[in-house]
């Protein structure tokens, strides 16, 4: 088996289930449309993505019950190689549905299993195996239920000491807790206006909260994404501005994950930070169109990568200098 050179880390995976009807309402019976299944949780859409893109990647998560089951058995459709780790508690299920008459989207998402401390350490050591020898480890996602919102952090000094790079997308407490060892944190604007505490309502204000991540040494980088706005790169030297590709999306799940698994792809490909994010706005544009949580093509996301215009040095307002 080839040696990943990217793994991805999900904890709580659910099995994403996707559909739609005329119109979502109160106490009355919805009458969906046909259903769509597929692996989710955000270090598997991660690595799903990234192997499209023909990235070297395994995923490791935990499973548990015929929900769990079915989980590693999508992943293992989808062609990724995995190291699953099988728990008594049953993995979580995630409900879309996307009302056809008004175009919004329902999305209802479950807390998940509650994992025993053996089941973490078990994820932690599959984790060391697995990534023995890789350039990235990507842990995306929210926490199950009780565990401790320091595990990220627990991430971060493991694969400092394998040698690989950290990519983090993660919010409320697990973010909170997070004190070093990040190369890169990938953050919406949601995100880090809750887990700054203000409004960051311009582009200034944005980079000054990312600036901090980076001034208290928790990540090297920050890229915020910012939905159709696009998104913002920082770095101590410098920081950016990337416009997005306008679209009418299909479905938003995932967008998040597939700009993860295009920056991560782009690295691993020896590029620079500032082209690796270029990728990963293409592969979240092309994510936006596709239903549920279904990847995209890698000549969809290629497409798209055509597409997104060269980044611009960001500059505040009144001509002064920005930050370099």
């Amino acid at each position: 088996m080839t040696t990943p050179r990217i793994v991805t880390l999900t904890m709580n995976p659910a099995l994403d289930i996707a559909t739609s009807a005329d119109a979502v309402r109160p106490t009355e019976k919805i009458r969906c449309g046909s259903a769509r299944y597929d692996p989710g949780g955000g270090g598997i859409n991660v690595a799903r993505v990234a192997h499209v893109l023909g990235a070297a990647v395994s995923a490791v998560f935990p499973v548990g019950g015929p929900i769990g089951g079915l989980v590693a058995q999508l992943v293992k459709d989808a062609g990724v190689p995995q190291r699953h780790v099988d728990i008594s508690d049953s993995t979580r299920e995630s409900f879309t549905v996307h009302e056809r008459t008004t175009n919004k989207e329902y999305r209802f998402v479950l807390p998940g299993p509650h994992l025993t401390f053996s089941d973490r350490a078990r994820c932690l050591d599959a984790l060391r195996q697995v990534a023995a020898g890789a350039d990235f480890v990507v842990a995306s996602g929210s926490l199950p239920p009780g565990v401790a919102p320091d595990l990220y952090q627990r991430v971060a000094d493991l694969s400092r000491e394998l040698g690989a790079l950290f990519i983090l997308d993660t919010s409320g407490h697990a973010l909170t807790a997070m004190d070093s060892g990040v190369f890169l944190l990938k953050p919406s604007l949601r995100e880090l206006r809750e887990h700054v505490g203000r409004d960051l309502t311009t582009e200034a204000e944005q980079l000054v909260a990312a600036r901090e991540l980076i001034d208290a040494g928790i990540t090297q980088a920050v890229v915020v994404s910012l939905g159709p706005q696009g998104a913002l790169l920082a770095t101590a030297q410098h920081s950016q501005r990337f416009r997005a590709i306008p679209v009418r999306p299909v479905s938003s799940v995932g967008a998040g994950d597939a700009m993860v698994a295009g920056i991560t792809v782009g690295l691993s490909r020896g590029w620079s930070l500032s082209e690796a994010v270029r990728l990963g706005i293409a592969a979240a544009t092309a994510m936006l169109l596709t239903p549920g949580t279904e990847v995209p093509t890698r000549a969809d996301v290629e497409r798209f990568l055509g597409l997104v215009g060269q980044p611009t040095d960001f500059e505040p307002a009144g001509g002064q200098p920005g930050i370099r």
